[in-house]
């Protein structure tokens, strides 16, 4: 898959292609309809398909400090986007003066100078354009002017998770923050992830006997409530079943909030300074303080158990 940054990044003799815009914050499956329709109609007509979405995300731009958290990093998305069977990926640069592109403008500017649109694949909530102003029958309408047909999908899915409510990033990140991230795996057709280096801490975890590794997150990202967890630690792409801990370690006064990993049955692994990757299976406990460290033991074994046989549950199917 090609990944541009910016229009200039287009090559000039890009052909015909089938468009879809969004931010896809976490590509969820309903994300996941509207892409793999782009990609289906792309391939019908023959030409190449393409998803365009945007950095920072838009409403940190319209609105200073709005900034959501976020399910996924562009890179992430762009890899869920290519076993998707996307062509490329443009990520425009979200700027204030971006932001106040007329409906038409953004049309002609993006879409049609440069991709050179031949469908446009949507959901009916698809806004775009200053202020919001432009919808999909606009886009429809203006497709007549400039040679390109517009699809909207239903993406309408709903399951278990939000007690029913139509899957969205908004919902994704709710339940996240909940610390649901079963639900949230739902979703998104996957566990939820986080990332980042593995940096030094307290070390605690060592001298208890449960080494961690205590991953420096990156910006934005949505971390679930605090809590234990049973999920995975991949490291030099090697996955390991883990037992996770988010939250401010209560036990020892801690302050700072946390992302750590224990990586069940193994010994001797040095992961400073590595990027690791965290996957949420399963929500185990929450986060407390327990009167002396022998009851934490007992709590950490009993959470090491767990996610052991959740983890092994989970891949036996």
């Amino acid at each position: 898959m090609q990944r541009w940054r910016g229009l200039e990044d287009i090559p000039q003799d890009w052909g015909r292609s089938v468009v879809t815009i969004g931010s896809y914050d976490g590509v969820h499956r309903g994300h996941q309809l509207i892409i793999g329709r782009a990609v289906e109609r792309a391939r019908e007509l023959g030409v190449a398909s393409v998803v365009v979405t945007f950095d920072p995300h838009p409403s940190e731009v319209v609105r200073p400090g709005s900034h959501p958290p976020l399910l996924a990093p562009h890179h992430r998305r762009a890899e869920l986007m290519a076993e998707l069977g996307v062509d490329a990926l443009l990520i425009l640069p979200f700027t204030v003066a971006f932001s106040k592109l007329s409906p038409a403008d953004f049309i002609v500017k993006v879409l049609v100078d440069k991709l050179h649109a031949r469908a446009v694949i949507e959901g009916p909530n698809f806004r775009f354009g200053h202020k919001a102003a432009g919808d999909v029958a606009v886009l429809s309408d203006l497709g007549v002017t400039y040679d390109y047909e517009v699809d909207v999908v239903d993406l309408h899915v709903t399951g278990v998770a939000g007690a029913g409510e139509p899957f969205s990033s908004t919902l994704t990140r709710r339940l996240v923050a909940e610390g649901d991230v079963a639900g949230a795996g739902e979703v998104l057709g996957r566990p939820h992830r986080v990332e980042g280096v593995v940096v030094r801490g307290a070390q605690r975890g060592r001298e208890l006997g449960y080494p961690t590794a205590n991953v420096e997150t990156l910006p934005h990202t949505a971390i679930p409530a605090d809590g234990v967890y049973a999920g995975w630690l991949t490291a030099g792409g090697e996955r390991m079943p883990a037992a996770i801990s988010v939250g401010t370690n209560p036990q020892f006064d801690g302050v700072d909030r946390t992302v750590e990993a224990y990586a069940i049955d193994r010994v001797g692994l040095d992961l400073y300074g590595l990027h690791v990757t965290v996957d949420f299976l399963s929500y185990v406990r929450g986060q407390q303080k327990f009167e002396s460290i022998e009851a934490l033991l007992e709590a950490i074994a009993d959470d090491v158990k767990r996610s052991r046989d959740l983890v092994g549950a989970y891949d036996a199917r």
